[in-house]
Formats: structure tokens, C-alpha cells, sequence
């Protein structure tokens, strides 16, 4: 069985907000691992009709056999991308600054 590299996603929603999150489970990378948003907060920006016919997209960004370096490298992207923007992502982790 193939062994899977720990990686860094993006999660792209069809506001065009995007959540980047990482994958290092015991196993390493899973198709079947979308992260911990907070589908509150995203319920929050769509209607219920929207939320009826609802596709994200999963982007792999980085990849690793280090599970420090890809947790590194998630914080960098989540900066460089603003993903913690209010107005930009879902990332709530690290707190955005002006």
C-alpha cells in the first residue's frame, strides 16, 4: 500500500473565500479529510437555497514527509494568502492584522 505524504490544502468555497488547512494523520494524507472549518461561519455566507447544491474545491499546496515542516508551512500560506482575513477566508488561526 502506498504510503501518502503529510500535506497542506486549500479549500476553495463558491464565495471565493478559502479555509488552507493540513492533513497529517497517522496514515498521512486522506482524499477523504476536507479539515476543521467552522461550517457555522460558512453556513453564515450562503442562503439555504445556495447551501442545496454546495461544491468546494481542495487544492494541494504543499507536501512533506515532516509533519513540522508542513505545519509550518500551512501558518505561511495562511498569511501570504490572508486566509484569516474576515473578508478573505475562514482561518481563524493565526489572528489576521492589518
Amino acid at each position: 500500500m502506498k504510503k501518502f505524504k503529510f500535506v497542506v490544502y486549500k479549500i476553495t468555497f463558491p464565495n471565493g473565500k478559502i479555509y488552507i488547512g493540513k492533513d497529517v494523520g497517522y496514515d498521512g494524507h486522506t482524499i477523504r479529510y476536507f479539515g476543521s472549518w467552522n461550517h457555522l461561519a460558512v453556513e453564515a455566507d450562503f442562503t439555504k437555497d445556495e447551501l442545496m447544491d454546495f461544491t468546494i474545491r481542495r487544492e494541494i499546496l504543499f507536501e512533506s514527509d515532516d509533519k513540522v515542516e508542513v505545519g509550518q508551512r500551512e501558518m505561511e500560506l495562511i498569511v501570504k494568502q490572508q486566509a484569516n482575513h474576515p473578508d478573505r477566508g475562514y482561518n481563524k488561526v493565526p489572528k489576521f492584522r492589518d
